[in-house]
């Protein structure tokens, strides 16, 4: 299978680089993957595209500001982003680095309000291992002075607004470096009508990790290696699922996330159970989906990981039809843009 097979023509207009005024007021296309009938509406109707039964599942990971600026020593400037913390009583983490020269062990940055991050070692070809210390308790340092890590294709700089609308209403779990973008559509107000429709939500955690970013390099879809991301499920959510696999509702993915999180654990146990771990999961057209029943999630780029798994549960055909489809009648890409329900 080619990674070009998963390409499509989208114009740079279409990118959605800033929020919608309402984050409920984008619009919805809505994609029947038996049909592949296409069908348009307002992402506030959602409560009447799902069943009462059916049990929505939302990723409450939450984005941390990852991006940080410093300078060296020599007064060169460097960008450090945050990968992921590693266990230990030390302020230790996984980091990516970004400067006009090369860095060395040892070397020193200088950030914002007296915090020092010192570069101990490169760790794998592309990242390393940076120990920080300050006079204050770093997650309260990195709150006050990180900056919300955007998604590269949205060419710009964060800005006072994205700490809010980069995240969802229902995050809660920090630890992810993307936010879970189906989810930023929900309002509180929102989630009250469906559970009044009798449509249930239940959470898990997935936090989004680099993979999101990554471009797959390779020509073949199955050479790819994709990046391992924590999860957590609770057994409450365990047991939703399963509630609800038992009594003929859907299990519907808030987002690819959710999706990837899911489907992990029914592929390590066979069914859906409380855990954590990583998951390292990829999912591509000729996978069987064990546990969601539909989904929804946002436009994907062309050629990512996110697409394959679209077309994974709806078929590559149907979706590149309905991505044209989408192009023409103008809905907006990306994580900021418009959605998608497929059922």
């Amino acid at each position: 299978m080619l990674v070009k097979d998963f390409t499509f023509d989208l114009p740079d207009g279409l990118i959605a680089r800033h929020p919608a005024e309402k984050r409920d007021g984008s619009r919805l296309m809505l994609l029947d993957r038996t049909s592949g009938v296409i069908t348009e509406d307002l992402f506030s109707n959602l409560p009447t595209c799902l069943r009462p039964g059916d049990l929505l599942v939302m990723n409450d990971t939450r984005v941390i500001p990852a991006r940080l600026f410093g300078c060296k020593s020599t007064g060169g400037k460097v960008e450090i982003f945050l990968v992921r913390r590693l266990a230990g009583g030390k302020e230790q983490w996984e980091c990516l680095l970004r400067s006009s020269k090369k860095f060395r062990e040892g070397q020193s940055v200088l950030l914002e309000s007296g915090m020092t991050a010192v570069v101990l070692f490169r760790m794998e070809a592309d990242s390393w291992l940076i120990e920080f210390s300050g006079n204050e308790p770093f997650a309260v340092w990195l709150e006050r002075e990180g900056h919300i890590p955007l998604p590269p294709y949205l060419q710009r700089g964060d800005s006072p607004g994205d700490r809010e609308r980069y995240q969802t209403v229902v995050a809660r779990e920090p630890g992810a470096v993307a936010a879970p973008t189906a989810g930023l559509h929900f309002t509180h107000e929102l989630l009250a009508r469906l559970a009044a429709n009798g449509i249930e939500t239940t959470f898990v955690t997935l936090h989004t990790g680099l993979g999101t970013f990554q471009p797959v390099r390779v020509e073949r879809v199955e050479e790819h290696r994709i990046h391992t991301e924590r999860y957590v499920i609770s057994p409450d959510a365990a047991e939703a699922v399963i509630r609800t696999k038992a009594a003929g509702g859907r299990v519907i993915a808030v987002g690819t996330t959710s999706a990837r999180t899911l489907e992990y654990s029914a592929q390590q146990t066979g069914h859906v159970g409380a855990g954590s771990g990583e998951a390292d999961i990829f999912i591509y057209p000729g996978y069987h989906f064990n546990v969601i029943d539909a989904l929804i999630t946002n436009f994907h780029l062309p050629e990512s990981t996110l697409l394959m798994l679209v077309s994974a549960l709806a078929g590559r055909e149907r979706v590149l039809n309905a991505y044209r489809e989408a192009v023409s009648r103008g809905f907006r890409f990306y994580s900021y843009g418009d959605a998608m329900f497929i059922s």
